[in-house]
């Protein structure tokens, strides 16, 4: 045999078995895939109003009214300070003297968590004191409520019936009004005069959401002063006569001595 024939045959040979090898191996298994991701739902929403963007002050004449509007969602309360006159009275106690006010203004999504038809069961008196029960008459910054004393002052008068108790921890405020328990959620607006905070609740006021107080009873009518009734009479104390035997004793000695010295004189004339 040549060799050129030995050397084809070997690389047959060579090439046999290296191709017996390669088919004899099983095939390599494919990766296997991740279990698919569950989607992340997102918490949901919270029933509360976002605090919205703080309003800038701007030169003029302050007006409470245009200030909820630029806001937004205050339309309802907006709307019941102007049917109530009451942003008319803060315009000008804002803009011609040097008081502070501060306002606590729920946003609509408050208002529209009430029963239906709450604000017109409502009469004009007590929508007025509702809307005053949200004014403070003084100026209070963030950081001075954590000074106030309570209770605390409203437009809505004086008394427990119509004030407001507030208690804070660090940076939260909270606002009670003995039926409402709530807190400042935001900031509204604010200068050097004027602060209005947001808040995610109506707050009810004592006076118009409990029986009132019995009414003192009237006092008695001041008239003529009744006479004394007469005393009875008391029984007339006996005269004292102990000297009265004596006495008549001397006057019948001198009856008898007139009389005798008659007698005798008629007698011995």
């Amino acid at each position: 045999m040549r060799p050129q024939s030995f050397i084809l045959v070997l690389s047959l040979i060579f090439f046999f078995l290296h191709c017996t090898k390669t088919l004899g191996q099983s095939p390599a298994a494919a990766p296997a895939m991740a279990p698919p991701k569950t989607p992340v739902k997102a918490p949901p929403a919270d029933s509360s109003q976002a605090p919205s963007a703080q309003v800038a002050t701007s030169p003029g004449p302050v007006d409470v009214n245009k200030i909820l509007q630029k806001a937004g969602h205050f339309t309802v309360f907006a709307r019941l300070m102007q049917a109530t006159t009451e942003d008319t009275e803060l315009n000008k106690e804002l803009n011609n003297t040097n008081n502070g006010i501060t306002i606590l203004a729920p946003t609509d999504n408050a208002f529209s968590s009430l029963k239906a038809g709450f604000l017109n069961s409502l009469s004009d008196e007590d929508k007025t004191e509702l809307v005053k029960f949200h004014v403070l008459p003084a100026f209070i910054s963030t950081s001075q409520f954590q000074t106030v004393s309570n209770p605390v002052r409203t437009q809505a008068g004086t008394g427990p019936r119509v004030t407001l108790n507030v208690t804070t921890t660090g940076n939260f405020v909270n606002i009670s009004s003995g039926l409402t328990n709530t807190s400042i959620s935001g900031t509204v607006y604010t200068d050097s005069q004027l602060a209005i905070y947001q808040l995610d609740k109506v707050l009810f006021p004592l006076d118009i959401f409990t029986p009132k107080p019995p009414a003192p009873a009237p006092e008695p009518a001041l008239g003529k002063p009744r006479k004394a009734a007469p005393d009875a009479e008391s029984p007339t104390a006996p005269k004292d006569i102990s000297g009265a035997p004596a006495l008549l004793f001397l006057l019948n000695n001198a009856l008898l001595l007139a009389v005798s010295w008659a007698f005798g004189a008629v007698i011995y004339s």
